[in-house]
């Protein structure tokens, strides 16, 4: 007996993980389950067994698994994760709208941080311009996802193939931009964008060269605000000046390891891991042992990294000097093939 009361005890300690600040968990309980405030008092605390109903009730209201408590003990570290169809534009839509979601959870929490160590740009610093946002769209849609409607069709900066998603781009940044956040850059996390970019127009499925141009110096003017942003150590929108709500902005460059696009989030005193895994999707997990380990790593690997947030003003204006020569690089050479 003492072993159940236990495990509901920590499935409840897990689920606290699951609810925002604003919230109270035991008016959340007592909503789900249709009992009183005291009931609930007692299912939290242990002093009255759940049955099987009611765990499944809470775990499919609040996306909790109970292998999360069962598998305490094991090797074995659970992750959940939302692998949509991708067959019409509705599905690609919902995924944006699960990206919305998880930044908005992570908002919602009084203390909460965002570690990311990166492979390639964030997804969402392409949506700072709707060009840069439109054709990472396209090119998720059409040579990642494999939509057939895309099959024969190329990009061009003057058709606009998503306007309706500019509105849920937005909501995006403006949460990211609400969340104190350390990221760990390295200079090849630039390439992935810039040969996207370059092989679309090697392969003819832009409608000229003047996209390309138009592409690359959307990406210049990120690289210039991500800049702006390290100066300041503050995050903000293009166009925009911090003020003293604005949250940290931590950069720091490891020139030795090329990131995996881990994302880290710290909420309260609960660790979430996500991963990413193809291309554009991520699984995560609130397993707590293989968070404190994750936690470390990132740690050590930050301490191994040179900041360059606020200080260190040479290696900031050398490091972001190279990104842009990479991008300024492309529109030269093809300003030259004319």
């Amino acid at each position: 007996m003492e072993l159940v009361n236990s495990i509901q005890v920590s499935f409840f300690q897990n689920l606290k993980a699951k609810i925002p600040d604003y919230a109270s968990m035991v008016d959340e309980v007592a909503e789900v389950l249709d009992i009183s405030l005291d009931s609930a008092y007692r299912r939290i605390r242990g002093e009255k067994l759940m049955n099987l109903e009611e765990i499944a009730l809470l775990s499919h209201k609040f996306n909790f698994s109970v292998d999360q408590v069962l598998s305490v003990s094991s090797n074995t570290v659970l992750f959940q994760a939302n692998q949509n169809s991708f067959d019409d534009d509705t599905n690609f839509n919902q995924w944006m709208l699960d990206v919305l979601a998880q930044l908005e959870m992570v908002a919602s929490f009084t203390k909460k941080h965002i570690y990311f160590l990166l492979k390639d740009i964030p997804p969402w610093y392409h949506f700072y311009h709707k060009e840069l946002a439109e054709f990472k769209f396209f090119f998720w849609q059409k040579s990642i996802l494999f939509n057939e409607k895309l099959k024969d069709q190329k990009f061009s900066v003057e058709t606009p193939r998503y306007p309706e998603m500019e509105n849920l781009t937005q909501k995006i940044l403006k949460t990211y931009n609400k969340i104190p956040t350390t990221e760990i850059w390295n200079l090849e996390g630039i390439n992935t964008t810039i040969r996207q970019i370059e092989l679309y127009h090697q392969m003819g499925l832009m409608g000229g060269s003047n996209d390309a141009i138009c592409l690359y110096q959307c990406l210049v003017e990120v690289i210039d605000h991500l800049e702006k942003m390290a100066e300041l150590g503050k995050k903000f929108l293009p166009g925009q000046l911090p003020n003293e709500e604005s949250p940290a902005y931590n950069f720091f460059v490891n020139e030795f390891i090329l990131g995996d696009n881990t994302f880290f989030v710290t909420l309260n005193e609960t660790k979430i891991t996500y991963l990413n895994y193809s291309v554009i999707y991520f699984m995560g997990t609130t397993d707590q042992k293989f968070n404190e380990g994750m936690f470390r790593n990132l740690q050590n690997l930050i301490k191994k990294s040179t900041p360059i947030s606020q200080i260190g003003e040479k290696e900031r204006r050398q490091f972001f000097k190279q990104l842009k020569w990479k991008v300024l690089s492309k529109i030269e050479g093809i300003k030259n093939s004319y």
